[in-house]
């Protein structure tokens, strides 16, 4: 049976429509208070947009299922709208596509017999195929970072005969339907920047590929917590903030210098996004990322929430905080992505020197970066989703869904009362309910039934409140970690509903 939503808002048109979702998908999934299939609701002050896509994510799976696993990370995806994610390559087995051997698994490895269990001999099978093997429905897209290196060491150039088959225009009259549903768009290293002796040949291979870098811009050796007062008052060692300008600058020339597209991850710091917005004014192809802990908070978090706030790159200083604003209003971020990074909370307690870097972001992260840039008037609602659902999707290379066309295209006048065609006896109205001196109606939505959706297997859509305000719980939370420093944090902006080819994944509604 089909759910309606009725007078919800398009996003980027302001345009009142009706809405028609066909059903659940097979994986869908939804708290307890629910609607379900049948329903009709009243949607008056919600707002449709295309579904949010996270081009930094760890899922943890091989190698560290008791932090995550690809069934908790997926749900806790659609659950915060997400409806495609990038899985990074710091896995264990890495994400290389190096053989796992049964030598492996008998030695213990971390994640070796998962992955020979399940029958497969490398980690990028092991992904693409999970819910096959696993025998579950997972509730997300999503898409394969390969690693820049070998096992992820930083000594040697990964090599692209382990993964270019599963690129997309290689070898495709042999792709699987599943090599085609979770296809490698990415290489990195993240958790690492590239080391500069292999930095040419993981270019090389991205050129080869025709693959863009993700870069982790940051190294340092020594440090746990950005260099400053907070530090010295922890007593912890620090971080300076150049180990992150050093990684921006270097990789700028080298993009300079090779045409390769570098895109670099939770940029955190004044500087680096000064350098950044002047290659983006040279025309170099760089883009950026920063992530919601890095507008929301500084390194004084640290003092509140402990090792919560601990991360690479660290919380830096309340300058660079407003930095970070300024640079995501001024256009210089090309999108927002959560670096959700899932650990237990014994592990983030075994403070500052020893706890693991990360925090988990997918299901709270509208909600604080609306609080943060719309409530505090640095940017809009539209470019909001703009940040976390259209420029992500751009970089990823998916085509985001355009609501507007749909519309445009495959709607239909709203019946309205007794009038099977929605238009009062006298008048006459056009397809978006207008009548003769060019006015909208009262009570005529056009209809969008996504069943009648050509291509509805690839519309994807977030339900917004925008203006709820909300108590962030962790222990709500779909994800099987609880590390976050925002838990009691009353936010604004929630993703109510999530639909992945015009069906239903998720709903709260």
């Amino acid at each position: 049976m089909s759910i309606t939503l009725r007078n919800i808002k398009v996003w980027n048109t302001g345009e009142i429509i009706d809405l028609v979702v066909p059903g659940l998908a097979d994986a869908y999934f939804a708290d307890t208070d629910a609607v379900h299939d049948g329903a009709d609701i009243d949607a008056t002050g919600l707002t449709l947009a295309p579904g949010f896509a996270d081009p930094h994510v760890h899922f943890r799976d091989p190698g560290q299922t008791y932090k995550e696993s690809m069934v908790s990370g997926c749900r806790a995806s659609a659950s915060g709208g997400y409806t495609n994610v990038l899985i990074m390559p710091n896995t264990l087995p890495a994400l290389d596509g190096q053989p796992v051997t049964e030598e492996d698994a008998a030695a213990d490895k971390p994640g070796a017999r998962e992955v020979r269990d399940a029958g497969f001999s490398n980690v990028i099978d092991f992904l693409q195929q999970y819910d096959a093997a696993h025998d579950v429905k997972l509730p997300v897209r999503y898409d394969l970072c390969v690693c820049a290196s070998k096992d992820r060491a930083g000594l040697e150039a990964s090599d692209t005969a382990d993964w270019l088959r599963y690129v997309p225009g290689f070898e495709d009259d042999a792709k699987t339907a599943a090599m085609n549903e979770h296809p490698i768009t990415a290489i990195s290293d993240d958790g690492s920047a590239v080391p500069e002796p292999i930095l040419d040949d993981v270019l090389a291979n991205a050129k080869a590929s025709g693959l863009y870098l993700i870069e982790h811009c940051e190294h340092h050796d020594t440090g746990a917590v950005n260099e400053g007062p907070v530090s010295r008052k922890l007593d912890v060692p620090g971080i300076p903030e150049d180990t992150e300008l050093k990684i921006v600058a270097r990789d700028i020339e080298a993009a300079r210098r090779t045409g390769i597209h570098v895109h670099f991850q939770h940029v955190s710091t004044a500087i680096s996004f000064e350098a950044i917005r002047k290659a983006k004014a040279e025309g170099l192809p760089i883009t950026c990322e920063t992530a919601p802990h890095y507008l929301a908070l500084s390194d004084e978090a640290l003092l509140e929430y402990g090792t919560l706030a601990k991360m690479n790159p660290p919380l830096r200083s309340e300058e660079d905080r407003k930095a970070t604003i300024a640079a995501i209003a001024d256009g210089t971020v090309d999108l927002l992505a959560t670096d959700h990074a899932p650990h237990t909370m014994e592990e983030k307690e075994l403070g500052f020197l020893k706890a693991p870097n990360g925090i988990i972001g997918l299901e709270c992260a509208y909600g604080v970066c609306h609080k943060v840039l719309v409530d505090g008037g640095f940017i809009s609602d539209e470019r909001l989703i703009e940040l976390m659902s259209v420029g992500p999707d751009e970089l990823l290379g998916h085509e985001p869904t355009d609501i507007a066309v749909l519309v445009e295209d495959f709607a239909e006048p709203a019946p309205t009362g007794d009038d099977p065609d929605g238009v009062i006896a006298g008048e006459t109205a056009d397809a978006a309910g207008r009548v003769a001196d060019g006015s909208k109606r009262e009570g005529v939505n056009r209809l969008l039934d996504l069943s009648n959706v050509e291509g509805a297997e690839s519309v994807d859509l977030v339900v917004l409140n925008t203006g709820e305000e909300w108590t962030v719980d962790p222990e709500a939370f779909h994800s099987k970690a609880r590390n976050t420093p925002f838990g009691g944090w009353k936010v604004t902006g929630r993703p109510l509903a999530t639909i992945i080819g015009s069906q239903f994944m998720f709903s709260r509604l």
